[in-house]
Formats: C-alpha cells, sequence, structure tokens
C-alpha cells in the first residue's frame, strides 16, 4: 500500500477537501484565455521588490446573555479583534503597526459597551441571533479593520498588496491581491481542473471571474513543487473585476512571480507552504496583542458581578 500524508496540521483541518463540490457561482473561463487554450502560464513580468501583507485575527473571548429592560434576554459575544501589515523590501520584513479593537456583539437594542479592567468591549448590533450571525459580524470587524491598516500603510511605495484571505469588500485597494489558502468548492470544470495538477512552482492557470453577489477575477498558482497530497502548495489569488483583462494578467503575472518567494516549510509553520511566512509572523504578533483570553474572560466575569 502506498499513502502519503497532507502536510497541513490537523488542527486546521484540510488544505482541499476530500470532494470538491461545483460552485454554484457564475464563471467566466475565458476571462484571459478561450477554454481550448488553457495551459499553464509562467509569469513574464518580473518579481516586486516592495510587498505590503496585511492580515487580521479574531477572539472570542465570552458568551454573553444580554438582558433588557422588560427582562427579554438575548445571545452575544464579547470578542477581541485585530489587524496589521508587514512590509517586505527584498533584504527585510519590518512590522508597519496594528489596530486592536474590542466588541460585544448582540442583536439586542440595550446592548451597551461593557467596561472592564483591561479593556472596553463597544457594541456592535447584529441581524440575527445565531451563533453564526455572531460569528460572522465579529468577522466583518476584523475585515474592516484590515481595510483600514491597508489603507493607512497603502502609501509605503509597495509594488504589490496582498492580502490574506478573499479580497470581498477590499476590492478597491489599489494593486490589491487576494490569496486564500484552502478550497472547499470546485470553480473550474474538470478538464480545466486538470490544469491545476500540472503546475509547477510560480506556475499559475489562466485568469477565470466568478461571479456571485460579487465578481473578481481569479486564478491558481503553485508555491512550491515536490507536492505531497492534492493541489499541495496550491492557492487561489483574487484581484478586483473592475481591472481590464489585460491590467488583470498583469497583476497576476507579478503576483505570481512575487508570492512563492514567501512560501513557508513545514517545520516553521503547521499550515506549510500556503501560510507565507510575513503572514505567519503578522499573526503571531496580532495574537500576542489581543492579550491573554484567560484574563479577558476574567475580567468580564468581573464586569458582569460588579453590575
Amino acid at each position: 500500500m502506498r499513502f502519503r500524508v497532507d502536510p497541513w496540521a490537523v488542527e486546521y483541518g484540510a488544505s482541499i477537501e476530500t470532494d470538491l463540490a461545483p460552485s454554484e457561482a457564475t464563471v467566466e473561463v475565458a476571462t484571459e484565455r478561450a477554454a481550448g487554450d488553457w495551459a499553464v502560464v509562467a509569469p513574464s513580468e518580473s518579481s516586486a521588490d516592495r510587498v505590503l501583507f496585511v492580515d487580521g485575527v479574531r477572539r472570542v473571548d465570552a458568551r454573553v446573555w444580554i438582558e433588557g429592560p422588560e427582562a427579554e434576554v438575548r445571545p452575544g459575544i464579547c470578542g477581541t479583534y485585530a489587524a496589521g501589515a508587514v512590509l517586505s523590501t527584498g533584504k527585510r520584513a519590518s512590522f508597519m503597526g496594528a489596530l486592536v479593537r474590542r466588541g460585544v456583539f448582540s442583536s439586542s437594542a440595550s446592548t451597551d459597551a461593557i467596561q472592564t479592567c483591561h479593556g472596553t468591549y463597544e457594541p456592535r448590533s447584529v441581524a440575527g441571533l445565531s451563533d453564526e450571525d455572531l460569528w460572522r459580524a465579529l468577522h466583518e470587524r476584523m475585515a474592516r479593520a484590515e481595510v483600514e491598516i491597508a489603507e493607512r500603510y497603502r502609501s509605503e511605495d509597495a509594488e504589490l498588496l496582498v492580502v490574506d484571505g478573499s479580497l470581498r469588500n477590499r476590492e478597491h485597494l489599489r494593486g490589491a491581491v487576494g490569496l486564500i489558502k484552502s478550497h472547499a468548492v470546485a470553480y473550474l470544470p474538470d478538464e480545466l481542473n486538470r490544469i491545476v495538477n500540472t503546475l509547477s512552482s510560480g506556475e499559475r492557470t489562466p485568469i477565470f471571474t466568478i461571479g456571485t453577489s460579487w465578481s473578481r477575477h481569479s486564478w491558481y498558482l503553485r508555491l512550491t513543487d515536490g507536492a505531497d497530497a492534492p493541489w499541495e502548495g496550491v492557492v487561489r489569488c483574487e484581484v478586483s473585476a473592475d481591472l481590464a483583462p489585460i491590467e488583470a494578467a498583469v497583476l497576476a503575472d507579478r503576483a505570481s512571480a512575487t508570492i512563492p518567494k514567501f512560501a513557508s516549510e513545514p517545520h516553521k509553520d503547521p499550515r506549510a507552504p500556503q501560510n507565507l511566512y510575513p503572514i505567519g509572523g503578522l499573526e503571531r504578533e496580532l495574537r500576542r496583542r489581543l492579550g491573554d483570553a484567560a484574563l479577558m474572560y476574567r475580567a468580564l466575569r468581573s464586569a458582569a458581578a460588579s453590575i
């Protein structure tokens, strides 16, 4: 019997689902090339020297119940989120800055700021009551913080802006590329998906356009060779659909020539090689800035007891 071990640590799930379900999105595969002309693309652009990486982290510090003036009770969460940026100039990477915020997320109209001895949780209104609604609201606040950070440091003469995750609501950022590390659905038909398996390090697929509630140009890129698992080292990249196809192709080539240089190795990162070194370092710094989870939980319990 032959077998191969998925390089991702099990606590992070899998980099690719065992059975990619066909996406329900509208996909135009002929954005850059006609489907019959699809083939591996080797980047024709030189790599960027100055690259700005942006990422965010979030954490639920406690689940809470918000009681209104007429004794109605609504669920909520107290969460902390942060966003930051790292600038790579080729020879070194510099931490540019970060912002950290706390919020109490609930659909209750009676939600007020929660003051603790270690920080204040500002009220954040949520439309729904479910755990998913609350978690999504926390994630959206983190995404807004990422946009704020990107806009703050985009003027650092960076030739490329790499945003960890989807580019949704960040398409307006000039020269931005969203980096999706894992794959849950198949955007391409089987005959074109097979081209992804043939990619070598630094090579990409032609660009295709995905249309859902928002549109974006996209392509698959392999970061490293020597795969031990299907699609190992493959990421999906996104750029704004407002770009003309030729502009998107130039940005795709520049990104594809640059991003593989930052691919991580398994002995350094449990999500190697997709979790790029600057992103991994930024995540560690941002989590440190969230504060101690146990300390914030005790602070919230004390604040609740004092009311």
